[in-house]
């Protein structure tokens, strides 16, 4: 990561830092599709089983996990301000506070992941899978968290492309030991469901291991890494992670457990419409990962620019990123649209189910544009350390936008299922425009602020 002067070098480091970044989210993609797909073809009930303890495991992983992602903006802003010894300790803190959320979630799952899968009312193959599945991904829940702080970490040099390696020399590892635990091939336990989960816990630790090798032995990285360092605790250093951090997770969490409800609501169509609506957001969630790639890019650039204290680069990149990405939508969604019969094709044979998810890939173009502008314009904002109105903005927009307006046209006009996309795309909308509103007086009160201490210093 290097000073720029020029847009065409701007948008040269974003790209630089971009494509490893959306290459790497492809790879953790493609171990959930590993699951999956060796899953179904053991047998339905492991598929169920494994896609339950995926439903359970995901939200408490995107919401907990985005509380160490606070490592990247605090450690680029660090960074940007050359303080290499405060780098270390907030790399060393977050492993600590990895730790400690990891034994915090196996302890509590000991304790109420029975009760919650009874309460569930599951058939009970899918939830003896289901528990099995969550049992096996426990053991690899410390490196999972750790590797986590590692990869923020490295986002925050700007050094992106190593992450991306590691997760491609992961990923035949992963894909072998789904296919041996799951089916027992080659003298491994035949283990089902169990050894989807066992499988990534293994995989895991691989990745956990390579980058703290890495971390450790190469340069530039150990040059902010030193095992004196976890000597030395600090609730401080704790506190300003967590403080940065919880507003992030709760966002995510918040944003992940929408989508969640709404296909509990859409549970309540018909076939074709569930069918119809789970290939849609497929498309969507896959399309989602260009966006959410230049938000984590765009997190780390305006940070180092932020604590370098050069406003002016932080706003070109906040707002560059932001333009990027809308693009990028567009040009995506029109693209699915104007291919929507093919595109729908790839999920279903049904013909009713295609011309159902060909309507809703309509509606996803607008959807996907306004989830864009959000999730960059909340990404420059977590660049600015400033993410507790960021985080009330977003939970209004979700919980009191997109949902009550999803369920009112979906149930009480003759929208039907589309209402809940017409529902989550006015509420998206309406957080990009509150986050980009944010964006813009942070950056103003920042010049402001910059202007009045250099008039005090001459």
């Amino acid at each position: 990561m290097y000073q720029t002067f020029t847009l065409q070098e701007k948008l040269k480091q974003i790209f630089l830092m971009l494509i490893p970044i959306l290459i790497t989210q492809l790879g953790m993609f493609s171990m959930v599709f590993f699951n999956t797909i060796l899953s179904g073809r053991y047998s339905e009930s492991v598929l169920a089983g494994v896609a339950i303890g995926s439903a359970i495991w995901n939200p408490v992983f995107t919401g907990l996990s985005g509380i160490l992602l606070a490592v990247s903006p605090i450690a680029a802003q660090r960074f940007g301000e050359k303080k290499s010894t405060d780098v270390i300790s907030v790399l060393t803190h977050g492993i600590y506070l990895a730790i400690l959320i990891s034994l915090l979630v196996i302890i509590l799952g000991a304790f109420l992941l029975e009760p919650l899968m009874n309460i569930m009312n599951l058939p009970s193959t899918a939830r003896s899978i289901g528990h099995d599945y969550l049992v096996g991904l426990g053991f690899g829940i410390i490196p999972l968290f750790i590797f986590n702080v590692l990869r923020s970490f490295i986002y925050a040099l700007g050094k992106t492309r190593i992450v991306m390696f590691i997760l491609i020399s992961a990923l035949p590892i992963n894909l072998f030991l789904n296919f041996v635990l799951i089916f027992g091939k080659w003298g491994f336990p035949e283990l089902g469901g169990a050894g989807a989960g066992y499988a990534t816990s293994v995989t895991y630790w691989v990745m956990a291991g390579i980058t703290l090798v890495i971390i450790q032995t190469k340069e530039p990285f150990s040059n902010y890494f030193s095992l004196s360092a976890f000597k030395r605790f600090s609730m401080k250093e704790c506190k300003e992670i967590l403080a940065i951090g919880v507003p992030m997770g709760l966002s995510i969490f918040f944003e992940t457990s929408m989508f969640a409800v709404v296909t509990i609501l859409i549970s309540k169509f018909n076939i074709t419409t569930i069918a119809a609506y789970q290939s849609a957001l497929n498309i969507v969630a896959f399309l989602y990962m260009i966006p959410m790639s230049i938000s984590m890019a765009q997190t780390v650039l305006v940070s180092y620019e932020v604590g370098a204290r050069r406003y002016k680069d932080a706003k070109a990149y906040s707002w560059l990123g932001i333009y990027l990405s809308i693009a990028i939508a567009v040009l995506a969604g029109l693209f699915v649209v104007l291919f929507r019969y093919d595109v729908a094709g790839l999920y279903s044979t049904e013909p009713e189910v295609i011309v159902l998810t060909a309507q809703f890939l309509i509606y996803a173009l607008f959807f996907q544009i306004s989830d864009a502008i959000q999730v960059t314009a909340l990404a420059a904002l977590r660049g600015y350390k400033d993410v507790n109105i960021a985080f009330i903005m977003t939970l209004v927009a979700y919980w009191g936008i997109c949902l009550p307006t999803g369920y009112i046209l979906a149930h009480y006009s003759e929208l039907g299922a589309r209402g809940y996309w017409i529902g989550l795309t006015s509420g998206l909308l309406a957080a990009g425009i509150a986050l980009s509103i944010r964006l813009i007086i942070i950056q103003k009160k920042k010049f402001a602020d910059h202007a009045l201490t250099e008039e005090i210093a001459s």
